[in-house]
């Protein structure tokens, strides 16, 4: 009983606790920092709390806390979304409050459309594309002609529908207790800042006409567009309180052309492009192959892709939680469960490549028997991992030295530059199953 009363309290702290900078910048004036347990508290003009990781540097994150009512929208379908999103460019504060699911793939007057509705017109076909590209006769060169063009055309119609570009000063939030989210869609946070998306579920983002790429490794591969949250060039980003899974489609049941998977899924929230000062926290990721990308590329932006990663559940997923490039990450306070869900696996947990300087400390992984404190880890003998205090099934364990004396490029353990913005650390990772599992994902958060 102990342990349940300890959770509420997390989960009522969590809801009613609102730092001052955060009330301020909501315009409510002066208050003290814990307010009263039975105060009215609108979760869709909250701001990120004081030191709460990279995303409250500089100015902090206040989303659209300071929108006033004629820029707070309340939706519950597709085109009720894009006009409140607008085309992305208007940066005047304001608040998106999603009530229930939206499935995104569906017309203006609510229509669901398939996939074969967005082909519809474009001359495209699986088969024909199929056909036109395979590698016994096309050969390893980049696809192209008319089934490429009609692949093409297909894919755009898909992308007006389903891609939404978030502005500046937006708070995007899911109305409690509605099972508020987003199915089949994708944000886009590009070139943007001062972005809030809290307590929505995404799930099913699909992309109907992946590209079939021969050049793409030994084998070649099928590439998916749309991660259900994508930033790019985007800085003071708080995503907290968010689920994302595959769901009700696991990458198990696709089907193999040209001798690989037709993948439909790509990133669950990507972080690239130059992105920077990014908090991340008490999501829960789960069904998912690669997951969470922070870099574009080995040359993506010195000097930021700064992220905080702390408190999220881990479920299920592959590989990409996180895999970081370039940037300055801190990592803590994170569950794993690596056991295989639905057909996804383990390949690796966290990977530091391309300098990135990786704080890693007070996470707790649950591996599955047979499976190696090894496998947790992966880099290309550039990157840093450093931090302590982790644990592997209850136990303290160095997972940079476990997974240095299995392999020959060695991630390296001191980094540049040392963890300031904390807030909510824990020092002991013993129980953070037994609490994350229940205060973390979409439907935890109420608003009086």
């Amino acid at each position: 009983m102990a342990t349940v009363t300890h959770r509420r309290s997390l989960r009522r702290r969590r809801t009613i606790l609102v730092s001052t900078a955060a009330v301020a910048a909501a315009g409510l004036g002066a208050v003290p920092l814990v307010m009263n347990a039975n105060a009215a508290v609108d979760l869709s003009r909250q701001a990120l709390p004081a030191k709460d990781g990279w995303a409250a540097s500089g100015s902090g994150t206040t989303g659209g806390a300071k929108a006033d009512s004629a820029h707070v929208y309340t939706v519950s379908t597709r085109a009720q979304l894009a006009k409140a999103l607008g085309s992305g460019t208007d940066s005047t504060p304001k608040i998106v409050k999603i009530k229930g699911t939206i499935d995104v793939n569906t017309d203006d007057a609510g229509k669901r459309m398939t996939c074969a509705d967005y082909a519809s017109g474009t001359g495209y076909s699986l088969a024909a594309y199929l056909k036109a590209y395979d590698p016994a006769t096309w050969g390893k060169k980049e696809p192209s002609g008319a089934q490429e063009k009609a692949r093409e055309a297909a894919a755009n119609k898909q992308k007006k529908n389903i891609v939404f570009k978030v502005p500046s000063n937006t708070s995007i939030v899911g109305v409690p207790g509605t099972k508020a989210g987003i199915k089949g869609g994708s944000l886009q946070v590009q070139d943007v800042k001062n972005v809030i998306i809290r307590n929505l579920t995404f799930s099913a983002t699909e992309d109907c006409f992946p590209q079939w790429d021969p050049t793409d490794g030994s084998k070649g591969e099928w590439n998916s567009n749309y991660d259900s949250v994508t930033l790019r060039g985007a800085t003071n980003v708080w995503a907290d309180h968010n689920t994302f899974t595959d769901a009700p489609f696991f990458d198990s049941a696709e089907k193999t052309y040209f001798g690989r998977k037709y993948q439909i899924h790509d990133g669950a929230l990507d972080i690239t492009n130059g992105s920077d000062l990014v908090t991340v926290e008490r999501n829960q990721f789960t069904n998912h192959d690669k997951t969470m990308l922070i870099g574009s590329s080995d040359t993506d932006s010195v000097g930021k892709l700064r992220v905080s990663i702390h408190h999220n559940v881990w479920k299920g997923i592959t590989q990409r939680a996180p895999l970081a490039r370039i940037g300055q990450i801190h990592l803590y306070n994170n569950y794993y469960d690596t056991t295989t869900l639905n057909g996804y696996g383990l390949k690796y947990s966290l990977d530091s490549r391309a300098k990135a300087q990786v704080v890693a400390e007070h996470n707790s992984w649950k591996l599955p028997a047979g499976a190696k404190v090894a496998q947790l880890l992966s880099g290309d003998g550039t990157g840093s991992v450093a931090g302590g205090g982790n644990f592997v099934n209850d136990k303290a364990t160095d997972i940079v030295a476990a997974y240095n004396s299995a392999n020959s490029k060695k991630l390296k353990t001191t980094v540049n530059w040392k963890p300031t913005l904390t807030a909510g650390l824990q020092t002991s990772a013993k129980s953070l199953a037994t609490e994350l599992l229940n205060t973390t994902g979409a439907g935890v958060l109420t608003s009086s």
